[in-house]
């Protein structure tokens, strides 16, 4: 039996889900701002450090992360070419007459994953509509490569790196059981010359070293590319860790992402973004482009101390399911919403600790029947609502952004009884729009 564990399908729907066409477009023609913005304000130390001041007194990681930030400024920034692949993240507000609009839930710039699994999904449901006879159906799914597409940015950062034989580090976690989606963007990489070496944290600091001109080498081989599919939670850190990640940050092999980056995927940063005029003194002179994100925005509100934010506690606990919690986390899971969200706020509203989190609007979907097939579960029909990620890939070498690109979308499906979750939290499903 535990052999038969050992590799196990990921979990999907049996039929693709219908997802608006100009939700599907307006999400698609965002994603080079939001490229942009995320680029933008990596750059804008200042506007980072006011924003998580806060945050960080508050929030170990975040401060983790932000001390590392400083360091790597105070001794001046080794790297010359910065790689984004990013992923937005989207459910379709359900409008009171009927219409649905197109929310932003969050946008992930650190290990942003499924781009490798979501490549292969497109063959299974038209192979399924095949064989109950639905060519027609079938041709309608809409290809989908987001691996070429991450690869493409890696390889072109790697390019622009300029040297031959250098490696890309890819940064794993010890107990992997996403690897079949990295290995997707690994063998992209592999039919490009291009060799990937997998490390742990633990790994750098044992075998990681940098040469006088901060050149990063691990094992002996020169590196041009740190991509992180790690890294992004409290718990991937140990003191020894944090060690390997200063080291690669103080290097100039191009991390995927610099730690600026990462903090500019923070929801503190999310919730500030969206008061007005910030946009407009981050990306001066783009009107359209500001336009587009800010029509994608829910309602964000900040939990500083102070009446801003002694208001919006006072809201969301009068109306617990109109809003959701959310601490400074990645990887699913970690939100809170309702009677649980009204005891957290009942115990942090006189505690500083309030400003490590966010209060968001509670996007309400439309629910929708599918059949939601998991390893070692019977199939079932199910009352579901998806959400729509819009793969980003950019590249930016001083201070000339060499590539900007949209490269594919995922599409996760999961029952409405789950509030928070994804895939990998073992909630939501992957599946396909079904463009309408």
């Amino acid at each position: 039996m535990a052999k038969n564990k050992v590799v196990s399908y990921a979990p999907f729907t049996l039929f693709p889900s219908l997802v608006t066409s100009a939700l599907l477009e307006q999400a698609y023609a965002v994603q080079m701002d939001f490229n942009l913005l995320v680029d933008a304000v990596s750059q804008n130390a200042a506007f980072l450090e006011q924003t998580l001041s806060s945050t960080i007194k508050r929030d170990n990681f975040t401060a983790h992360l932000f001390d590392i930030h400083k360091e790597v400024l105070k001794e001046g920034v080794a790297q010359t070419v910065f790689l984004g692949l990013n992923r937005s993240d989207y459910m379709f507000q359900r409008n009171a007459d009927g219409s649905a609009a197109l929310k932003q839930i969050e946008i992930n710039t650190i290990s942003a994953s499924f781009g490798g699994l979501a490549s292969r999904t497109p063959a299974v449901h038209r192979h399924v509509l095949n064989v109950l006879g639905k060519t027609k159906e079938a041709a309608k799914i809409l290809s989908n490569n987001p691996s070429k597409g991450l690869a493409m940015g890696i390889a072109k950062a790697w390019e622009l790196y300029g040297s031959a034989n250098a490696r890309v580090l890819l940064i794993a976690q010890e107990k992997e059981r996403n690897i079949f989606d990295q290995r997707a963007i690994e063998n992209e990489l592999l039919a490009r010359n291009i060799h990937v070496i997998r490390r742990k944290f633990e790994d750098v600091s044992e075998k990681g070293s940098l040469d006088q001109d901060r050149r990063l080498f691990m094992d002996g081989q020169e590196v041009a590319v740190v991509y992180f599919r790690d890294g992004y939670m409290p718990s991937h850190y140990s003191l020894q860790n944090w060690e390997a990640r200063l080291l690669l940050e103080r290097s100039c092999a191009v991390k995927c992402p610099d730690v600026a980056t990462q903090l500019a995927g923070t929801k503190k940063v999310q919730q500030e973004l969206s008061r007005s005029g910030m946009l407009e003194v981050l990306l001066p002179g783009q009107p359209e482009a500001v336009a587009r994100l800010r029509a994608t925005f829910a309602g964000l509100y900040s939990l500083d101390m102070g009446e801003e934010g002694d208001q919006a506690i006072t809201e969301a606990i009068a109306a617990p399911n109109c809003f959701v919690l959310k601490p400074q986390r990645e990887g699913g899971g970690n939100n809170l919403y309702g009677e649980e969200m009204v005891q957290a706020l009942e115990r942090l509203k006189d505690s500083e600790e309030r400003a490590s989190y966010i209060l968001m609007e509670k996007i309400e979907p439309e629910p929708f029947e599918n059949c939601l097939l998991r390893p070692g579960s019977p199939a079932r029909v199910a009352q579901c609502i998806s959400e729509l990620g819009i793969f980003g890939v950019y590249v930016r070498q001083g201070k000339t952004l060499v590539m900007n690109k949209h490269v594919g979308h995922l599409l996760r499906t999961k029952a409405i009884e789950h509030a928070d979750g994804g895939v990998a939290a073992g909630v939501a499903v992957l599946d396909n729009p079904y463009p309408v």
